[in-house]
């Protein structure tokens, strides 16, 4: 789905009637990339249905051309900018979010534009159903931290929230699903550790 195609601007809502077979919960991941993770999820959960959301043609032409080939009917991808989902998506449509491995944007003047600010964090509220799942993965530490500590300031009210610094020696290692991007293959053969956390909103 990108600009200029018949559904791309019709799409909110209707999802399941115009783009998958089946009726199934929605799952979406952001910065796709080339849609490793997205296509991984959609092995793994055929009974759900699967976005990748990348601003990147190039990129999502890979996962999509991916797709096509192996003839998997629960995978799609939205070419958009994230501050722009409630444009594809209505209120309380997706089950689960994905934030993979996004650019940490360190600068001070860049928070607005972390996929995990309160900015951001305030569209997933309004996207996911009330006990929908916000999961992200990330090498970056610094990032990490500044995703907690929005939590432990009371910017943002979740529930059942569980985290590690170090997800592949932690009981939520079987969440990763033996999906792994060519981003994380990286950062883990440069001894970086994959932090997660998974949260819902209050």
């Amino acid at each position: 789905m990108e600009p200029g195609k018949d559904l791309y601007d019709e799409i909110k809502g209707n999802w399941h009637l115009k783009v998958f077979t089946k009726q199934q919960p929605l799952i979406l991941e952001l910065g796709c990339g080339k849609g490793e993770y997205t296509l991984g999820l959609a092995h793994a959960f055929p009974h759900r249905n699967h976005i990748g959301v990348d601003i990147k043609g190039d990129r999502l032409w890979v996962g999509s051309g991916r797709a096509l080939k192996e003839g998997i009917q629960n995978a799609a991808f939205l070419r958009a900018q994230i501050q722009f989902l409630e444009h594809f998506f209505k209120k309380g449509e997706i089950d689960e979010i994905w934030v993979t491995f996004p650019d940490p944007r360190p600068k001070e003047k860049d928070e607005k534009r972390r996929l995990t600010s309160p900015r951001f964090l305030a569209i997933y509220q309004n996207l996911l159903k009330p006990d929908g799942w916000l999961k992200f993965k990330t090498d970056n530490t610094e990032l990490f931290n500044y995703t907690l500590g929005l939590i432990n300031q009371k910017k943002i009210s979740v529930k059942n929230m569980n985290f590690t610094h170090d997800l592949y020696d932690s009981e939520y290692v079987d969440e990763h699903f033996e999906i792994k991007t060519k981003y994380e293959r990286k950062f883990a053969a440069l001894g970086e550790t994959i932090k997660y956390l998974k949260f819902q909103f209050q």
